[in-house]
């Protein structure tokens, strides 16, 4: 089983964003909506403009657990949206095909991602770092296990810790920091 890995590093997420919206304003977005969502992929491709357009809050059933979930849009995504769906039709899909009247596919999604990654040197990327990333940073800045556990629906602090790959970073620093 392939392990991806939230992009820790701010200076390589700015790069990644800044070539993948070279690629297409589509590929750029998909980055941005997803790292400032932390929405699963299968939650994020189906979205339509009307999902989102002069909206507060993302509101999906969640394809994996099955539960409903409301998700606040933050002002700078809020900002982003606006300026991607600008003359776009209210049932058009975000992230649509080019080749298909129908949204990207999950492999297509990660092609996208991964192949970009790689070309800046970041390995163990998937269409799941997109919500480890999300996570990782909210953790960073706010140390609020509580509510990023409700956010990505864990059912414990743990598995979040260890999701977003903080139990490594706190347990290497912890070993760096300690000698007899």
């Amino acid at each position: 089983m392939n392990f991806v890995e939230p992009i820790r590093d701010k200076e390589k997420l700015e790069e990644l964003k800044a070539l993948l919206k070279k690629q297409s304003a589509r590929n750029g977005f998909l980055l941005n909506f997803g790292i400032n969502t932390g929405l699963r992929i299968s939650d994020i491709l189906p979205l339509k403009v009307a999902d989102v357009k002069n909206k507060t809050h993302i509101v999906i059933t969640e394809k994996k657990t099955g539960k409903p979930k409301r998700f606040k849009i933050n002002q700078a995504l809020r900002e982003a949206i606006q300026s991607y769906i600008t003359g776009m039709n209210d049932d058009d899909y975000l992230f649509a095909s080019e080749k298909r009247p129908k949204p990207i596919t999950r492999v297509r999604a990660y092609q996208i991602l991964n192949g970009t990654a790689r070309k800046i040197g970041l390995n163990e990327i998937g269409t799941h770092s997109l919500r480890k990333t999300f996570g990782y940073h909210f953790y960073s800045r706010t140390h609020d296990i509580a509510t990023l556990q409700m956010i990505l629906n864990h059912s414990h602090p743990q598995i979040t810790l260890r999701y977003i790959g903080i139990n490594q970073d706190i347990m290497d620093e912890a070993v760096d920091r300690f000698s007899l």
